[in-house]
């Protein structure tokens, strides 16, 4: 197939450091082209891939302190995905909602993958204004607060499989909390825990300028007070490898409604269980007693610990390469692209289609 993928200009495909919607289309895109299909990536100039690229911005804007609003780079970046529209089979975006007015004419080859949020009460009015551009949600949890949108596969995220491999004896001795420092992560449950646990806490996490407030006035300070808690900053892949796969354990501690959660598959890949509240995906992706803890309380997580503990790490190996992959993401998606295609050519409605192991996911 003739495949376009296109992503964010704010950061590359894929990302230096944190970035997980970029990060997922890097392992879709990679994976469709050594399936044998010809994929085109339009994303920023410094993105690195197999596919061919077709720079939109120079560098990711977040790079760029100069940018002060990202929506015309937006712009031109669509302009140049709309020329080429009729050399490709299938259009993937990941933009969010930005191209819905400029494609509605060929929606039938569009699919959207939403990666945020769908909890805020302006979507409604707008996927009810454009109810024939096909969806994709990343767990079914993402759908709930837009049960009427136009929803036709959910497809989990994958990782590549020799990504990470499996560390069965970690020597960190300590507990990981990997990501961004939001109010909605949740570092503060995360160091509430190790400090009632008396486990030490290495934090992996960046800081967006919207939290840097939060993380002075809140944060900074729980950890001055926290002799076992170490604060490390942003990381990079090689190093996400090491710092998760010597961990005893990863805290997922939110408190919004998640998406997916990467982080918890990437665990996974290295063996290393997961304590995670029990909000968005987080049952989709965690089983009890098999990859992890589901909690609701700080007490429930420290509690959980010491049977999380002794989790056999191979059999959470295994459960990752039986149902995180990316190859299994990306036969997922070509089973849509083809039905899309193949719908919109006998000119017949779309037919909704889910990853195959979404109700074992789904347990609670």
């Amino acid at each position: 197939m003739r495949i376009a993928q296109i992503a964010p200009p704010i950061e590359g495909v894929p990302p230096q450091t944190y970035g997980g919607t970029e990060r997922v289309i890097h392992y879709l895109t990679e994976e469709l082209v050594a399936l044998g299909h010809e994929v085109t990536l339009f994303a920023s100039g410094d993105s690195v891939t197999s596919a061919e690229l077709v720079p939109c911005v120079p560098r990711a804007l977040r790079l760029e302190p100069q940018v002060r609003d990202v929506i015309p780079y937006y712009m031109l970046l669509l302009d140049r995905v709309y020329r080429r529209a009729d050399s490709f089979d299938i259009l993937h975006f990941h933009i969010d909602q930005f191209h819905f007015p400029l494609f509605r004419s060929m929606s039938g080859r569009t699919v959207t993958t939403l990666h945020g949020r769908q909890d805020l009460p302006d979507l409604h009015a707008l996927y009810s204004g454009f109810p024939e551009m096909p969806l994709v949600s990343i767990s079914m949890a993402q759908r709930k607060p837009v049960p009427t949108a136009n929803f036709v596969a959910n497809i989990l995220h994958g990782i590549p499989q020799d990504l990470h491999r499996l560390i069965d004896q970690p020597r960190g001795g300590y507990l990981a909390f990997l990501g961004r420092i939001a109010p909605e992560k949740r570092p503060d449950r995360a160091i509430a825990i190790a400090r009632t646990a008396g486990i030490p806490l290495k934090i992996a996490a960046k800081v967006d300028r919207a939290d840097e407030g939060y993380f002075r006035e809140k944060i900074v300070p729980l950890i001055s007070d926290s002799p076992n808690v170490e604060f490390i900053g942003e990381i990079n892949e090689r190093q996400k490898s090491e710092f998760l796969g010597e961990a005893s354990a990863v805290l997922f501690p939110i408190d919004w409604p998640e998406p997916f959660g990467l982080v918890m598959i990437e665990a996974m890949a290295l063996g290393t269980p997961t304590i995670a509240f029990r909000c968005g995906s987080v049952p989709e992706v965690i089983e009890n007693g098999v990859n992890g803890a589901i909690v609701s309380s700080e007490d429930e997580a420290v509690a959980a610990l010491p049977s999380v503990l002794s989790l056999d790490r191979r059999k959470i190996r295994r459960q990752f390469e039986q149902r995180f992959t990316a190859t299994r993401m990306a036969k997922d998606y070509l089973d849509l692209y083809h039905s899309l295609v193949s719908q919109t050519e006998a000119g017949s409605e779309l037919r909704t289609v889910e990853s195959p192991d979404l109700m074992t996911a789904s347990r609670p």
